[in-house]
């Protein structure tokens, strides 16, 4: 996440490497509140950026919410401000008046990409609009949040109407499918918000893209502060990825255990990078942790397409 009110040199950076596409993944700016002239007014001091602007020119800028750009710490549907709030999200993000986000509730999309043989689609999930309250556990401490595993299998955290387009979505022809969600999808359990706050939910994800037969996927989230590189084997699919970027201008001290990681955690400020070389016998997926002040590589992995095969 990138804070609205630090100087932001990251995006001299991230110009460096002339990306197609750059996703944000949500805390794109500090919220939290009510107040609609506030949020408007702090997203103009994101726009105002320099660097932001010099990559705004040439780069395409897709963008999901989190729960401080959505309104309010760790929040959910209960947000009484949700629609004015998306109507700032999307103006600023210049989404199209024709756009399907704008005819429905929440900020969910889908976007393909290239001809067939290298098409790639990005899903773009709304973890907030709908989702249930959080299950409280206790007290948070600075390496573990306060939320536990909710048992009740009635709380959601996309609602009926997304989870119905998204089986729809992962249906469409598609080679690459980058699914970005906010919060972590494959963190084991570390008490902070993440998919596993409602393991039902993300086993019913897991299960969708196993009926689908939806090759090609993997996830990039954002959220904890620090990055992270996840995997996890399933015995009906190929293996799961989720690459976790964040934040841009702010880092963490510590990180709670993960068993599904297998690189990282790197806690200082950083950004995602992900290359796809299609040239080639077999297509290959570079997924990457770049820091904001140095440019250096800190994690990186490489994914053969056909391991994300049925």
């Amino acid at each position: 996440f990138p804070s609205h009110d630090n100087e932001q040199k990251v995006w001299y950076k991230v110009d460096e490497l002339h990306p197609d596409y750059f996703i944000f993944l949500g805390d794109n700016i500090y919220g939290d509140t009510q107040n609609m002239a506030v949020l408007k007014a702090k997203y103009g001091q994101l726009g105002a950026k320099p660097g932001l602007q010099k990559v705004w020119e040439k780069t395409k800028i897709l963008a999901v919410w989190d729960d401080h750009d959505y309104g309010v710490n760790d929040g959910g549907k209960e947000y009484p401000k949700k629609e004015e709030s998306k109507q700032i999200f999307l103006d600023f993000f210049k989404v199209p008046a024709e756009s399907e986000r704008r005819k429905r509730p929440g900020i969910y999309d889908q976007i393909v990409i290239g001809e067939a043989g290298e098409r790639v689609q990005f899903i773009l999930l709304d973890c907030r609009t709908f989702r249930d309250k959080l299950c409280r556990v206790g007290k948070d401490e600075d390496c573990y949040g306060e939320y536990g595993k909710c048992e009740d299998t009635s709380k959601t955290m996309l609602g009926d109407a997304q989870w119905k387009w998204l089986e729809e979505s992962l249906k469409v022809p598609a080679d690459i499918r980058i699914v970005c969600t906010s919060t972590q999808f494959l963190v084991d359990f570390n008490g902070w918000e993440a998919w596993a706050n409602f393991p039902h939910e993300r086993e019913r994800f897991m299960r969708l893209i196993e009926k689908t037969k939806a090759n090609g996927l993997f996830f990039i989230s954002g959220d904890v502060h620090y990055s992270e590189m996840s995997k996890l084997k399933r015995p009906n699919s190929y293996p799961l990825y989720d690459l976790t970027a964040s934040g841009m201008t702010h880092g963490h001290s510590c990180a709670g255990e993960n068993i599904n990681r297998i690189h990282g955690a790197y806690m200082k400020p950083n950004f995602g990078w992900i290359d796809i070389d299609w040239k080639g016998k077999d297509t290959q997926i570079s997924l990457k942790i770049i820091s904001s002040e140095e440019g250096e590589v800190k994690i990186e992995h490489q994914i053969p397409l056909k391991e994300l095969q049925f």
